[in-house]
This record gives structure tokens, sequence and C-alpha cells, in this order.
């Protein structure tokens, strides 16, 4: 029951996802306590060091600039302001920094540059770095992996169908390329999607299929829940029921027993007895602070108190694998290419997406 299987299929994930919630449950909360410590999450903070002004067209995010969302864009941050906010976090008990830009992909030059020394300083802090700064080629995540990132998120969002229906500026392959390109280094894997965006169960399943049959699964897999925001062609989605949340959880504790479930972006809107029963269906990990990159999250001193209620522990950092090295820039051994990589662009025409667009224009 707890072994690793590379193989799902989308009906064997829909026939667990299917089962009654008693009998879903307890399956899940006996591999979650085979392979973690069920009185343990992880609690990460999420820092928006690029804010705003995104070429891609994700209809569910306020960060595109296509759509009017009253986000306010913000240059890259400073070292100085990040290192600030990684001792504030580090300080509030999370042990994993991830730092997001608003990229489509990764640029060789001043700014990456600058990301890297980002990396180095909140390692050396004894923290977990993680970044999600869109796609990245081979040599790019070396150089990461070199500066001491411990974790790259790159979001399949949802299956391969759905995907398209969502997003037509960049390839769902491409992001199954850039998560091999991870693998060739040291850096885990952080993969996940977001439920609720108006995709049927089979779509659900399918983001799993592909998410377990990477080889290795990804060592973390974020499930959000939706945060529909005004201006984004999927701001008139309603929120999920609660319990599609502990489905989904669930299912991916099953599927993928050794990974770290991450319950992200809608904690807002659930209550704390339903994220309870997320952490009973093997979710252990969460994201702290007012803020998920642009949407809300649940206050720090909030889930304080939960945790106290529930009796669960904030999990120490490089439990999970060892603290990388850091090699300081001076001593890279490994150089800029320049590289301009033909990342492709589908530029199908999705009909919400594209209101959404003109909305944006009348608006102005």
């Amino acid at each position: 029951m707890s072994e690793i299987k590379h193989n799902w299929t989308t009906q064997e994930i829909l026939n667990i996802y299917k089962k009654p919630m008693m009998e879903l449950l307890y399956e899940a909360a006996t591999i979650h306590r085979l392979h973690h410590d069920p009185n343990t999450v992880q609690v990460s903070t999420l820092l928006s060091i690029k804010t705003g002004g995104c070429s891609e067209d994700c209809g569910y995010c306020p960060q595109a600039a296509r759509y009017h969302t009253n986000v306010e864009g913000n240059d890259l941050m400073t070292v100085q302001h990040v290192k600030a906010q990684a001792l504030r976090a580090k300080s509030g008990g999370s042990s994993r920094v991830c730092m997001g830009a608003a990229w489509r992909n990764v640029k060789d030059g001043e700014e990456f540059d600058q990301v890297l020394e980002m990396v180095r300083t909140i390692n050396k802090l004894d923290m977990e770095v993680c970044c999600t700064l869109g796609m990245v080629t081979e040599n790019q995540a070396k150089r990461l992996a070199e500066a001491g990132l411990y974790a790259y998120n790159h979001n399949l969002d949802s299956s391969e169908d759905y995907y398209k229906k969502v997003i037509s500026t960049r390839g769902f392959e491409d992001r199954l390329k850039t998560i091999d390109n991870v693998r060739k280094t040291n850096v885990t894997v952080c993969s996940g999607g977001i439920i609720g965006m108006g995709e049927k169960v089979e779509d659900r399943a399918g983001m799993l299929v592909a998410l377990s049959t990477l080889n290795p699964q990804p060592e973390s897999t974020p499930i959000n829940a939706l945060v529909a925001v005004e201006g984004t062609p999927l701001e008139d989605q309603q929120p999920i029921e609660i319990w599609d949340m502990i489905r989904m959880v669930a299912t991916t504790r099953i599927v993928m027993p050794e990974t770290q479930v991450r319950l992200s972006a809608g904690r807002t809107q659930m209550t704390s007895e339903g994220q309870a029963l997320c952490f009973f269906a093997g979710a252990n990990s969460i994201f702290a602070g007012d803020k998920l990159l642009t949407t809300p999250n649940p206050e720090v001193s909030e889930d304080l108190k939960m945790f106290e209620t529930l009796g669960l522990n904030p999990q120490k950092p490089f439990t999970k694998k060892g603290q990388p090295q850091t090699v300081e820039a001076a001593d890279s051994k490994i150089e800029a290419l320049g590289e301009k990589p033909k990342w492709t662009r589908p530029e199908h025409k999705i009909e919400r997406n594209e209101l959404a667009k003109q909305n944006r224009k009348l608006s102005q």
C-alpha cells in the first residue's frame, strides 16, 4: 500500500478520489503516518520579489499585465530587503522562503545574478530556499543549485487537457521540460496545481497522473484552491467546497506517499476544522504570512493558534534532505551562457481570457 508507484492511470486515481469519505481519509492517514510525522507541518513563507507586469495570459493570475486587477507592480527587490523579510519569516517559525518573480522565464543577466545572490543569502541563514521564476534552462538550473537553492517550484496547474483552457501563451510540455532541467541538478522539485478553475474531477486526476508518473515524484506538491480575483478571466468562479480540497489532499497523499503535500492558496476560505481534516488526510505544509504573492492568506497569529490547538509542531529546515552548499559568485564554476531558448507559445484563443483582455482596454 505504501510503495511508490509511477504508472498510475486516470481511472485508478478517480477510483481513489471517489471513495466514501471515511474510507478515503483512513487510507490517506494510514499512508501519511508510514512516511511522515503526522504532528509536524512545515511552515513556509512566500515572498513576491518581482510583482506584476507578466506577459502570460494565465486565467487565474492577477499579475498578468493584460488584465485589469489593480495589482501594483514593483521592480525586483534588493538583496537586503529579501534578507530582512527572510529573517522576519524565520522569527515567525518559517523554515523555508519561497521567492516568486512574475517572469515568463529566467533570462541571464543582472536580475538573475541578483536572484542568485538572494539564494546565497537565505541559504546562509540556515533556511530552505525555493524559487519560482518561470521556465529555466539546464544551465540556469545548475547556477541556482550552485548558489544553494533547495527547491524549484514549477506548477503544472491542471491536467494537460484543461491547461489549454486556462493558458494559451505557454505549453504544457515546457512545464515538464523545466522540471526535467531541474532534475539534472541536486535541487528538489516542487510542482502541483490549482483546483476550482471550472475543471472536471477527471482533470484533477489527470494532473495527479502527470505528477505521479514523474520518476522521481516531486518532493513537494502544492494543492491550491482558486482565489478568484476581480479582473481575471476566472473572477466569477465560485469557491470550491472544503470537501473537494480534502479529497484532493487525500488522493495526492495516497498516490504520492513520500511527497510533502502543501496546503496552499485558498486557506482564508477554510475553517480551522477544515484545515485539520486536510492535515489528517496528509497535508504537511502551509504558507504563512498575510499574502501569497498577491492574494490574501491567514495571519501568522491565526496559524500559531491553530497549531497549538491541534498539537502541531513546525518542521525544522533540511529535515527531508540535507542543506545544500553555497558557492560564492566569485568562486562560481558555471558561467552564464546568454541563452535565448525558444519556449513555446501555442497562442490559441481562450474566449474568457480574450474578454478579460478587452475589459482591461475599456477600463483604461
